[in-house]
């Protein structure tokens, strides 16, 4: 391979990454619901962009509604134990029973399981990987990945960004949940 080809792959690849970034941006700025990986499909709260912007802090727009990543070990939520759930900082549908909750030392907020018809998944294949996106199921807000890391009784590790998400102590699943 000579210098030459070896840097225009890289330049063209640079120019894909930065495109992909652009498409995610744009889509978001222009009112998809959940980006370019869920936005094809409607959800049952939605709300206008500017509304969004108006309702969420701009570290949680930029997460829920961008698809963006909160800093490792930042989020308040890490430290959160006793019973409760959590809900999505985007419309309050609760998400995970804190009783699922673990220390997976990612620096995120993690659980081994979510409650029944609170997530939806995407396929992400953003930084030249695939993974698994994780959505609200009721306004298509970005939570985080999930990944075949995670502890019994699921193998699954729901690595969640605590912006995108409150706590709310004590709360209980619904009756017949099944969580």
């Amino acid at each position: 391979m000579t210098r030459r080809t070896l840097l225009g792959g890289l330049a063209g690849l640079g120019a894909a990454a930065f495109g992909a970034k652009a498409a995610r941006d744009a889509a978001a700025a222009s009112g998809a619901q959940a980006g370019a990986q869920a936005g094809a499909k409607t959800f049952p709260f939605t709300l206008p962009e500017q509304e969004w912007a108006r309702r969420l802090s701009p570290e949680a727009y930029r997460v829920l509604r961008g698809h963006g990543t909160e800093r490792a070990f930042t989020s308040p939520l890490n430290t959160v134990k006793g019973p409760g759930l959590f809900h999505c900082a985007g419309c309050d549908h609760p998400l995970f029973d804190a009783a699922t909750k673990y220390d997976s030392g990612t620096g995120w907020p993690s659980f081994w399981d979510h409650l029944p018809d609170a997530i939806g998944t995407a396929e992400d294949r953003s930084f030249f990987m695939v993974r698994v996106e994780v959505h609200c199921a009721n306004c298509g807000g970005h939570l985080g990945h999930v990944f075949e890391d995670g502890p019994p009784p699921t193998g699954l590790r729901y690595c969640m960004n605590g912006v995108a998400m409150t706590f709310k102590p004590g709360a209980k699943p619904a009756a017949g949940s099944g969580a």
